[in-house]
């Protein structure tokens, strides 16, 4: 197994969040040539939220690549440094990135709530799964430790 195959999932999610970004930019810059902003439109957040509100779904969408991803990218360096990215955790973790672009084109492009709210519950119990995965393997490698210890006591 490559040492380092659970980054590639972790790059594709990077791009993704960097995707969204350069889409949120470029829907801004659209916005504000076609309609200048006035001091009053920027003059407190709320104002600059309804001046932006026709292009708000890449920010929101962007918002949310930092709630539930970041418990994706602090487990993958545990991963990492434990050996426990193996072949089901790469998997999940490619599962869980693709859910995530799906999640983002719904969210930005398509424009459904509801299909939206299921992309969004199978990426989390992805997430979970591999933080399930990783306690598990991590109570496994802890017994074998401490019984190799014990063992070299004797």
């Amino acid at each position: 197994m490559q040492p380092f195959a659970i980054l590639w999932p972790t790059f594709a999610l990077v791009a993704l969040i960097v995707t969204i970004w350069f889409v949120l930019f470029l829907q801004r810059m659209r916005h504000i040539r076609s309609n200048p902003p006035t001091a009053a439109n920027l003059a407190s957040g709320d104002a600059a939220s309804r001046y932006f509100a026709p292009v708000e779904m890449p920010a929101n969408n962007l918002r949310n690549l930092f709630e539930i991803p970041v418990l994706y990218f602090a487990l993958v360096p545990l991963l990492m440094i434990t050996h426990q990215a193996h072949p089901v955790q790469i998997a999940l973790a490619w599962l869980f990135v693709a859910s995530r672009v799906a999640h983002s084109v719904v969210h930005v492009v398509v424009k459904r709530v509801p299909l939206r709210a299921m992309i969004y519950i199978v990426s989390c119990g992805l997430l979970f799964a591999m933080w399930i995965g990783f306690f598990i393997d991590t109570i496994n490698a802890a017994s074998v430790y401490d019984a190799a210890m014990a063992n070299a006591m004797i």
